[in-house]
């Protein structure tokens, strides 16, 4: 797994706090799947924090059935992002998933009032999105 690592011009000389989060890339029919909050009119990756009874995939494959309704299959790790701010690391790893079935959503309340909605969008406009 490949490891990008970012440094904020605010990050202190040591990070005192993490925060480990696992991200889900599903494609289906030449579309990623993202989740959409309507009222910040924002796109994110599917994913969110590392629970301490878990590994990483199951990290991964869990927030991605929550926020989207899609159960997975990690199939390879693609990328860890650790990112410096403040006396903050954020590591992110992201996996490669695959779709093998459908459950009920679970958001947590902060993701119900923002709206948040699963969309599959072209990698065109995914690229737009986020560059």
């Amino acid at each position: 797994m490949s490891v990008i690592e970012i440094y904020g011009e605010n990050r202190f000389p040591e990070h005192t706090k993490v925060r480990e989060a696992c991200r889900g890339i599903v494609i289906k029919s030449g579309k990623i799947l993202l989740s959409y909050e309507v009222k910040s009119d924002q796109y994110f990756i599917p994913g969110g924090g590392v629970e301490s009874s878990e590994s990483l995939e199951e990290c991964a494959v869990r927030e991605i059935s929550e926020e989207t309704g899609f159960l997975t299959k990690c199939a390879d790790g693609f990328l860890t992002i650790n990112e410096y701010y403040e006396e903050w690391l954020f590591i992110s790893h992201y996996f490669v998933c695959n779709i093998i079935g459908e459950t009920e959503r679970k958001l947590t309340k902060r993701e119900a009032e923002a709206g948040l909605t699963p969309v599959f969008i072209p990698f065109k406009e995914a690229l737009e999105v986020f560059s």
